[in-house]
């Protein structure tokens, strides 16, 4: 089933298989809930190709975003840890994707293009002037004393910070504020990347910057589950192989996540990620005795053989 499409892997165009993918996650661990395989709209309109793949009838072409929200809407909907959705802008980018998350009741930070446009108030004299232009455009209009430099975390040969700003706008005239937030490397000429976020007004410039790169984690995860389980190893052109095999990787992972944070020095890493399964009241560890072991003879160490 693979089809042209951009891999991040790889950097570029190519023959692969795109899946998209709904993890819960914190600072310390990550695992994927949700898992789908995104079908191009030429292969889900091509009755030959689905039927010698095995594509169910009950799926039709959604675009990315479509299936994130759907997943999202599902891991609402089972109970599932409800959090702050982040993205990046191959999602965020679009208005209808953010829309729908606040729909949820959830909060995002999420990515957006440099073209993405906003409404934001300007000085013209001294007036303050609601203005629509492109998020870029807001970025070079900031004041030098907008920018600072924020450390995000630990690296793992040194710490990571970078050049950034937040401004209040609007996706639109009558909509609420929300966060812009920016990054600006002091050796860009022009500004990197950009963030839409509905995280409360009052949070600390720090906070904010925290919770917009806290993908790293999951783009980490993602290269272990890749390299080390064999996620990115499926060489199959089945609808129901692709998805056996992420399961099974993902459990795998799963497992492996959960004993790193059972025998970690400190606290559970893992906590509010991953909740311990409820054991039988019968169960036993292997190798353990039964629960009315028989009787045996005490002999003493010098009595004769």
């Amino acid at each position: 089933m693979p089809s042209s499409e951009y891999c991040g892997q790889l950097g570029k165009q190519d023959n692969c298989q795109v899946a998209v993918s709904l993890s819960i996650a914190n600072e310390h661990a990550s695992l994927p809930v949700a898992y789908s395989l995104y079908l191009p709209e030429s292969w889900a309109d091509d009755a030959g190709r689905r039927a010698k793949a095995g594509v169910p009838s009950t799926i039709s072409f959604r675009t990315k975003p479509r299936i994130a929200l759907d997943q999202l809407e599902w891991a609402c909907a089972n109970g599932l840890p409800r959090g702050d959705v982040i993205a990046d802008a191959g999602y965020g980018a679009e208005e209808r994707f953010r829309a729908g998350i606040t729909e949820l009741g959830l909060r995002y930070v999420v990515g957006v293009k440099s073209t993405n446009t906003v409404w934001t108030k300007i000085a013209i004299g001294s007036a303050q002037v609601d203005t629509r232009m492109s998020v870029e455009r807001v970025a070079l209009t900031l004041a030098d004393d907008a920018w600072r430099t924020l450390r995000w975390r630990e690296g793992t040969n040194e710490k990571l910070d970078g050049r950034f700003a937040r401004v209040r706008v609007r996706v639109a005239i009558d909509a609420a504020e929300e966060w812009l937030l920016i990054e600006w490397p002091e050796d860009e000429k022009a500004p990197t990347k950009f963030w839409l976020s509905t995280l409360r007004s009052g949070i600390s410039f720090a906070h904010l910057v925290s919770r917009a790169k806290l993908r790293w984690r999951i783009e980490r995860d993602y290269l272990e589950l890749k390299q080390e389980i064999g996620l990115g190893h499926f060489e199959g052109r089945g609808w129901r192989g692709f998805h056996h095999h992420a399961t099974l990787c993902i459990a795998a992972y799963g497992f492996l996540v959960a004993e790193r944070a059972a025998f970690s020095p400190c606290e559970a890493i893992a906590a509010g990620v991953f909740e311990a399964a409820e054991l039988p009241q019968d169960w036993r560890p292997r190798g353990a005795a039964g629960p009315n072991p028989a009787s045996c003879s005490r002999q003493h160490r010098d009595a004769a053989a």
